[in-house]
């Protein structure tokens, strides 16, 4: 017998009961409610009040951004890159997230976040070492607080909830950005994430960059939520909704973000609408699920164009801004160009550091042979070129 059936139940009666008296709703659903339509400031009256000083910071970073994604691009069609998911396009999210931050404060990357990191001061042959295939990692992370960039989707949130809670529980000042892209949220990572996020009040921002596709699945195969954001008050966060190719407006919700959280406030939950300009991966072909003329669109929506209307409105795209600016990401790419070109120095024995702060038994037997195999193997090359130096002078009249 189910409670349905039970005596006194009134599944059959015409008006059905209300639950017991003992039921309340949590938190009040209103103000977690994302806007309707994305927040924006470029353009409109809001403008007036952002800062010159923060707004040339942005338009640096996001020229020097494009020219990083440009370079690495590059540098996968001359076989120097094993892949690049670039983030072309999406420049807007990567600079606000890594400027909103404080030095003392943790960002957690997707693999597509390369340019977050490097906005955030790490060296950019250091954030593409992994994309080249040398190391899992090719940074410390507790020297820059960025987290290793995330291939698996959406397993960098649990782990940036557990590094807030924790910093919270020790009395720390920290908060972590975690990033994530539209696909990421059908995951179930990204749902622990939240739930504990909001049961703990953990001081962690999630920043969903939804650019239209989960490689080829569009958005609208994967939810039917009003918004992403929405999803925030399903798990008693507030949920933002901010256009992420307007600069400053994505800096703006982030800062206020952090700031929230690190004041006692929570978790909150940001979507950045924007889009994916180039393929998936170097790999993708993304002219089978999308056509040209959407790009095209997107492309009048373009950040760096977005920024450049308000800044010659004020006066401050001068020639000598715009050259200086040009000039400084044309050094970068030229640097990050030659250091990658020389081929580095790698040692198989490194495949056991770092794996566990003890090496366990099985690692140490695996080493051991590895390493008996590399000394054959250098054994064979001396005998090799010992022979076919006997065998020159042999040879010799």
């Amino acid at each position: 017998m189910t409670v349905l059936e039970q005596p006194g139940s009134s599944r059959n009666k015409s008006s059905l009961a209300g639950p017991p008296p003992a039921w309340r709703p949590r938190v009040d659903p209103a103000p977690l409610l994302p806007d309707a339509a994305p927040y924006r400031l470029l353009g409109t009256d809001a403008a007036g009040r952002l800062d010159s000083g923060l707004l040339t910071r942005l338009y640096a970073q996001l020229v020097r951004g494009r020219r990083y994604n440009a370079q690495a691009t590059a540098l996968t069609r001359q076989g120097r890159l094993a892949v690049y998911p670039s983030s072309t396009g999406q420049e807007a999210c990567e600079v606000a997230a890594a400027l909103a931050l404080e030095e003392r404060d943790w960002l957690f990357p997707s693999y597509r976040d390369t340019l977050a990191a490097v906005a955030r001061g790490l060296d950019p042959v250091q954030a593409l070492t992994l994309l080249r295939g040398d190391w899992h990692n090719g940074y410390d992370p507790h020297e820059h607080r960025i987290a290793p960039l995330c291939t698996p989707l959406a397993t960098q949130l649990p782990h940036a909830v557990g590094l807030a809670h924790a910093a919270r529980l020790k009395g720390d000042d920290v908060v972590a950005l975690a990033m994530v892209g539209d696909g990421g949220t059908s995951e179930g990572d990204f749902h622990e994430a939240l739930n504990f996020a909001a049961l703990w009040q953990a001081p962690v921002v999630f920043l969903v960059q939804n650019n239209g596709f989960a490689i080829s699945v569009p958005l609208a195969k994967q939810t039917a939520a009003p918004s992403l954001a929405h999803k925030a008050v399903g798990y008693g966060m507030p949920g933002r909704l901010v256009d992420g190719n307007d600069a400053p407006a994505v800096h703006e919700v982030l800062t206020e973000a952090v700031e929230r959280a690190r004041g006692g406030g929570g978790p909150t939950l940001v979507e950045a609408v924007t889009y994916r300009i180039e393929a998936h991966t170097n790999a993708d072909d993304a002219t089978r699920y999308r056509a040209d003329s959407e790009v095209e669109t997107w492309r009048a929506h373009d950040p760096i164009a977005l920024l450049e209307r308000e800044l010659e409105a004020r006066r401050l795209l001068t020639e000598e801004f715009v050259g200086a600016t040009r000039d400084g990401a044309e050094q970068m790419a030229a640097d990050l160009r030659e250091r990658m070109n020389v081929d580095p120095v790698l040692d198989p024995m490194d495949l056991f550091n770092h794996v566990f702060a003890e090496q366990t038994s099985q690692l140490r037997e695996q080493a051991e042979q590895l390493r008996a195999e590399l000394d054959a193997e250098a054994a064979g090359h001396t005998e090799d070129a010992a022979g076919t130096d006997g065998s020159a002078e042999e040879a010799r009249p």
